[in-house]
């Protein structure tokens, strides 16, 4: 199992630690660094500033909001960055939800799913520079044309030659369409929040991408990079205790009440009820009692939380269910190493 630090966003002020964290990691074996972005802090910037400091490390994003960038415009920053890292990025991106597309970044959210297919085939024929980049469109014509243009667009390619002709490009995604959509045209899979006990159902939705026409990827060469929380404690309560308020913010402040796509992932999981409860609790602004009613089974689902011979389990279990890395979070450069024995990434 391979393991990447997943950095987040910021929060109310910048983390004061990611550098030695970053180091922690490229120290004691961790193959990746991510970054993410929501209505704060971008994804690049600290990517590129931490990711200066590596050698090694991969550095991917987890997930850049596809609404904050244009496709050429996301192209050039990943080419650019590829470039500085020697060919050591991933692109990871996402289409957040329509709060968020439309409330923050102006734009139109319907058909994701189109926009996304559109969105990557446009960022690799920029990385290709095989020709000069156009769209027919609907979504990002290239070039621009009709009301309220000048009719003098031109179709262009690169001035700077990409390192690499084809960045790898994983999709965040939740829903099933969305995963078929991963596994048709994608490189790998972000999901946020992965249970082992789904596997068999995210693998027919895998398949059913795997199938299709032009896919670009079979099982066994497609990744699965699985954001999960893995605490190494012997007071599991205290760690439930952290983890709940994380989850009661995405069951019920993310998105509206009633279109929320990390809500639907709990949902299918089997916690519909507790959904509905979280959420009217979060949006009635009883946010400390949303978190006290998550089951520790519902966190179970999607974390890791115990002594090391259970985390060395259950590591063993989201491998076997096809998850590839995982993404994780521990706060200290000590935590970063003792996972990284724990997980046999180091001895010492």
């Amino acid at each position: 199992m391979k393991l990447g630090l997943q950095l987040g966003y910021w929060g109310a002020q910048p983390p004061h630690n990611h550098r030695e964290l970053v180091g922690a990691a490229e120290e004691h074996g961790f193959d990746a660094v991510f970054t993410a972005e929501a209505w704060g802090s971008d994804a690049y910037t600290p990517l590129a500033w931490w990711g200066a400091s590596t050698e090694r490390v991969t550095l991917g994003t987890s997930v850049l909001q596809l609404s904050a960038r244009t496709p050429t415009a996301c192209a050039m920053a990943a080419l650019t960055l590829d470039h500085l890292s020697g060919g050591r990025h991933i692109v990871g991106l996402g289409v957040s939800g329509p709060q968020v597309v439309e409330g923050w970044y102006g734009q139109r959210f319907p058909k994701p799913l189109a926009r996304t297919r559109e969105y990557v085939d446009i960022m690799r024929q920029v990385w290709a520079r095989e020709a000069v980049v156009t769209s027919d469109g609907p979504h990002y014509p290239l070039p621009l044309t009709g009301d309220g243009s000048t009719g003098l667009g031109k179709p262009l390619k690169p001035i700077v030659h990409p390192l690499r002709h084809d960045i790898p490009v994983f999709l965040g995604a939740e829903g099933p369409k969305n995963i078929a959509l991963a596994a048709e045209i994608a490189d790998g899979w972000l999901p946020l929040f992965y249970t082992p006990r789904l596997a068999d159902q995210y693998n027919e939705w895998l398949n059913e991408g795997f199938a299709r026409s032009g896919a670009r990827h079979t099982r066994e060469t497609f990744e699965i990079c699985a954001t999960a929380q893995i605490v190494l404690t012997d007071d599991p309560d205290t760690a439930y205790a952290a983890i709940k308020p994380f989850l009661a913010l995405y069951m019920g402040g993310m998105g509206s009440e009633d279109t929320n796509f990390h809500a639907e992932v709990y949902r299918r999981m089997g916690y519909a009820d507790v959904v509905d409860e979280v959420t009217a609790l979060f949006r009635a602004g009883r946010k400390d009692e949303a978190a006290q009613i998550i089951p520790n089974e519902a966190v179970d689902d999607s974390a890791i939380i115990g002594d090391e011979a259970r985390v060395r389990e259950q590591i063993g279990v989201w491998e076997a269910a096809g998850v590839t890395t995982m993404l994780v979070s521990p706060g200290t450069p000590e935590e970063i190493a003792r996972l990284a024995r724990v997980a046999g990434l180091t001895n010492g």
